[in-house]
């Protein structure tokens, strides 16, 4: 397993991260059993940092990981997030630092490595968007203060939302990491592909996370699915999955993925989910990329992708000839 770099946290990540939502499902439906078993096979492969949310599965997540791991006895990096509602907005310092309270005691953990803000931001706050300006002069207040109380190591964002506000949060510097969008049906975030995808444009942003020093973690790796080369949906895994930056449909994106079949088909990878992976670590700004679990096959899937390394030139080169096909 690799290791890279998340930011300038000081802090070395697995290339490949556990991510512990409702879409893959694992650890939010799993069995005690199950998600030991998951677990404990992830950190053998070399899996250090495990991804999770307090509105993942409405703190289930955070209680059957804090489970897990102290089931397991092990001591990994651990993420969680924050994400505030409309009527949050009142008092976004108590709100922010509420949440963060009340995930540590659902994980039974004095800290975390990791605590990143999970609303979409926007240049003023409309619906679950928040304001880039509340965000900086209320959101990244709370966070450091939380910092200073040795109750998070380090904060961040989740990418998400209107692109110029994302550019403006990363330029001033404050944030040491960021989930990003970023995947075979949106590589826009890392300036790849030529002409207009359907979903956002994120204009390079991790362009913008490499010079500013952001440790980045890739998410959406298969799209909620649709890159995962198959059309079955285990028990585990959400049912129906909202696209997030890709189609305007999760239909959209699946026919999107079968013209990437091409890639197998041309001998360049085993399977679409391995290009997937692959693509998405080929990115020398990308610190990991989270596998959203349904079952251990899911994981064993997933490392033996990153284990392979990036894709090479060629297989880069193909893509940028199915994406002018994709667009035409």
């Amino acid at each position: 397993m690799e290791y890279r770099p998340l930011g300038r946290t000081g802090i070395d990540v697995s290339v490949l991260g556990f991510g512990c939502g409702d879409v893959g499902g694992l650890i939010v439906k799993g069995t005690l059993a199950e998600r030991t078993r998951a677990v404990a096979r992830a950190v053998e492969l070399g899996v250090n940092y495990f991804d999770t949310a307090s509105s993942y599965g409405s703190g289930v997540s955070e209680e059957h990981l804090g489970e897990t791991l102290r089931a397991l006895n092990l001591d990994v990096h651990v993420g969680t997030k924050v994400r505030l509602r409309p009527e949050d907005l009142g008092d976004i310092r108590g709100a922010v630092i509420g949440s963060c309270e009340a995930s540590l005691r659902r994980l039974g953990m004095a800290s975390v490595d990791l605590l990143q803000f999970h609303n979409p931001i926007a240049p003023a706050n409309a619906g679950s968007a928040v304001g880039e300006r509340e965000v900086m002069q209320e959101v990244v207040p709370a966070l450091e203060e939380l910092k200073q109380q040795g109750k998070i190591r380090f904060f961040g964002i989740t990418a998400n939302g209107d692109p110029e506000a994302l550019h403006h949060v990363f330029d001033a510097g404050a944030i040491y990491t960021s989930q990003v969008f970023y995947n075979l049906l949106n590589p826009t975030a890392g300036g790849k592909g030529e002409g207009p995808f359907p979903g956002v444009d994120f204009k390079g942003l991790l362009h913008r996370a490499k010079k500013k020093k952001i440790g980045t973690i890739g998410v959406r790796a298969l799209a909620g699915g649709a890159l995962s080369g198959v059309a079955g949906k285990h028990e585990h895994a959400m049912p129906s999955v909202s696209p997030i930056a890709s189609g305007p449909t999760y239909d959209d994106d699946v026919r999107a993925a079968e013209s990437l079949k091409k890639l197998v088909k041309d001998g360049f990878v085993r399977s679409l989910p391995e290009a997937a992976y692959r693509f998405i670590i080929s990115h020398d700004a990308i610190s990991t990329v989270l596998v959203g679990a349904s079952t251990l096959e899911h994981l064993e899937e997933a490392a033996a992708a990153v284990i392979k390394g990036p894709l090479p030139p060629a297989a880069l080169g193909r893509l940028n000839e199915l994406w002018k096909e994709m667009r035409n």
